[in-house]
């Protein structure tokens, strides 16, 4: 870890308050739309910056303006396996939001600000490893990406990602569920009642990362005193215990009572007080589409608290008229939540042993992915080497059917970052050997982060690209 930063625990429980220098970028993307009408467009930031300006937050001493930076390559394919390969997968204004959050990294770690927010877009937290195109408005994942990049240039290890969006984050989720050195913390709107279907209690992490994802699903009309509840009961403590170096929030603001496209009911003081007590080091916006009523307040009470000062007297204009409180039904469903969820923390080793166990050395899982935005339907094969020593390697098989045919198939192996040497020549041999053979794979990928190797083969041409 960087000798500039004490340990999160420290910082948040040591009596020191948010406040100090927050930095700020903003990046609307003008240039970047799935459709001119599409809730995912430019006005959810220019409202915002509009409001912010307004109330002559930029002049003040504590918030510092960044400009965007442009992601290298390199820190994409760090992350992804993008077919075929990063740049048909992306356009420069991904490469610039991931840019932003790169930026603000660099000054929290260099000690330049206290904390900072990433205004950009597009949004990240739904894609996935391996990339065959747009899911959940989302091509490449801002967070992870700037997660790996912090491991990489600062030696940051345990790092926590705490999810507020109103969609579970199934993309940070899959990047991240067999590794132990990252806590994925995300509470959403039921899955069975919203897009993606998934973040439910039992997605806890795979056989060498038991405990390391942690899913809080809740019910629709969830309001601030249970979020709250979710917060002071099991979020703080598990971040405690979990001790990371660095906490990243995944900021969605679709939980707003306002939002079109879900059914919680937070306010934007809500939010407020969830980031002054959660304390984040960095947050990046994910989501959130009542763009007037909604993201401008909510935006603001953000970097108020962020910046240590007074956010009471943000209020959205229709919050008078939609005051509510939890209903009996929705308050007792959030403590079941959190009370089967702290059964299963405390006896995460116990399940992590057994599961270990059961699968052996190597562990396996088929899986299919739907793609909303483009049509497209994968399926996937896993295999995750389980080592005592280290957190293995994977490798995936995958293939992807858009709606007119095949894309063909690849496979992708990635080493960890702290692969011991025996995991990490068997991940880099299993590259080697796919060379040779093929097996009507189309494109190859290795991703061997323990050395910062990174290339991509395609079988038809015989190239091999590094990147």
């Amino acid at each position: 870890m960087s000798s500039l930063l004490k340990p999160w625990k420290q910082r948040r429980f040591s009596g020191e308050e948010n406040g100090g220098r927050t930095g700020l970028v903003f990046f609307p993307a003008f240039d970047w739309a799935i459709s001119p009408t599409h809730p995912e467009r430019e006005e959810r930031l220019l409202y915002t910056k509009d409001q912010i300006f307004e109330e002559g937050l930029m002049d003040l001493p504590q918030v510092i303006e960044y400009k965007a930076g442009v992601a290298a390559k390199k820190d994409i394919a760090r992350v992804h396996f993008c077919v075929p390969d990063v740049r048909s997968q992306i356009t420069d204004a991904h490469l610039i939001a991931v840019g932003g959050a790169l930026v603000l990294a660099d000054a929290f770690m260099l000690g330049e600000v206290n904390n900072a927010f990433a205004l950009v877009r597009p949004p990240g937290h739904h894609a996935m490893q391996v990339v065959h195109g747009n899911r959940g408005f989302c091509n490449i994942n801002n967070e992870a990406i700037m997660v790996e990049y912090l491991r990489h240039h600062y030696g940051i290890r345990r790092i926590a990602i705490v999810d507020t969006d109103v969609h579970h984050g199934d993309g940070t989720q899959e990047i991240f569920y067999h590794d132990p050195d990252v806590l994925f913390i995300s509470f959403h709107q039921d899955g069975r009642t919203l897009y993606p279907g998934s973040g439910f209690i039992n997605e806890f992490g795979g056989p060498g990362a038991i405990g390391s994802t942690v899913n809080i699903p809740l019910p629709p009309g969830t309001t601030d005193a249970g979020i709250h509840y979710v917060l002071d009961n099991l979020v703080m403590p598990m971040l405690k215990e979990f001790d990371p170096d660095l906490v990243v929030n995944s900021a969605g603001q679709d939980n707003h009572f306002t939002d079109p496209l879900a059914n919680m009911a937070w306010t934007a003081g809500g939010y407020a007080l969830l980031n002054q007590k959660l304390h984040p080091d960095i947050a990046v916006l994910e989501g959130g589409y009542a763009v007037e009523t909604a993201l401008p307040y909510v935006n603001t009470g953000i970097i108020l608290a962020m910046a240590g000062l007074d956010y009471s007297w943000v209020k959205e204009p229709e919050l008078m008229s939609n005051r509510r409180s939890s209903s009996d039904s929705v308050s007792s469903q959030v403590k079941k939540v959190v009370e089967d969820i702290q059964k299963l923390w405390e006896s995460r080793k116990e399940l992590g042993a057994a599961m270990r166990e059961k699968v052996g050395s190597m562990y396996f899982q088929e899986k299919r992915i739907y793609y909303d935005t483009d049509n497209i339907s994968e399926e996937q094969k896993v295999w995750v080497r389980i080592c005592e020593r280290c957190p293995g390697y994977m490798k995936i098989q995958s293939r992807a059917y858009p709606g007119h045919g095949s894309f063909g198939q690849i496979l992708g192996i990635s080493v960890s970052k702290y692969a011991c040497p025996h995991c990490q020549e068997e991940g880099t041999a299993a590259y080697q050997e796919a060379k040779e053979n093929q097996r009507n794979t189309d494109y190859l990928y290795l991703q061997d982060k323990s050395t910062e190797t990174y290339f991509r083969y395609d079988t038809e041409i015989k190239r091999e690209e590094k990147y």
